[in-house]
């Protein structure tokens, strides 16, 4: 049986994974302010997914709604997306050489019925030591900022990347694994397209996702 499911996310990187589940899907961004509540950063990020998921369940008639929130944390510091170039150029900093975690709370709402079902998944990830004319560079090249800890795992920021320890498509912005177990629990039937469960187990994909 396949439901009709809502992703409440303006991210094209979440359409983007999702569509890789092979699950025809709509988007109704959630329109909510992305302010984390008080309390541990795992169930920070639960909660404002649970949210975003419940705003949209309440714009839309009978669907499946997922919501998804990530975030970047470094010895307990959550590092949101930088406004300006000398917020990327802390944040980078302040990465270089280090490990931190990236976390994603992941929602599932049925509407109208209020059913609820949330999901977390935390990713280990070693940034290299690269240098202030690599930080310059990307800076300059705008892609940190709409990015969550100040770059982009999947695109030209993962050339600052060690290595990814746990779910790669969670550094993302959305743990495959996770979310197709949880869609299918839900009787949405959607699998990975051909190639790509193959590409994310070379990545670690289903270690924690």
């Amino acid at each position: 049986m396949r439901g009709r499911l809502v992703l409440a996310s303006a991210s094209p990187r979440r359409a983007d994974l999702l569509r890789q589940l092979d699950v025809p899907f709509e988007v109704v961004p959630s329109e909510i302010p992305e302010v984390l509540p008080p309390g541990p950063v795992k169930d920070a990020v639960t909660a404002l997914a649970l949210a975003k998921a419940r705003a949209v369940a309440r714009r839309v008639g009978p669907a499946v709604v997922l919501g998804a929130d990530t975030a970047v944390v470094l010895a307990g510091e959550v590092f949101g997306k930088p406004e300006r170039p000398d917020d990327a150029r802390r944040m980078l900093r302040a990465l270089r050489g280090r490990e931190h975690e990236v976390i994603t709370g992941v929602a599932l709402v049925e509407a109208p019925s209020g059913r609820e079902e949330t999901a977390a998944v935390v990713s280990r990830v070693l940034m290299r030591e690269y240098s202030e004319a690599e930080i310059e560079a990307y800076v300059g090249s705008g892609e940190p900022f709409d990015k969550a800890g100040a770059y982009a795992v999947q695109a030209a920021g993962g050339a600052l990347v060690a290595t990814v320890d746990g779910c790669y498509t969670n550094v993302v912005g959305l743990p495959l694994t996770t979310t197709r177990r949880l869609l299918v629990s839900w009787g949405i039937e959607c699998q990975f397209l051909d190639g790509v469960r193959h590409a994310y187990l070379r990545r670690g994909e289903e270690t924690t996702g």
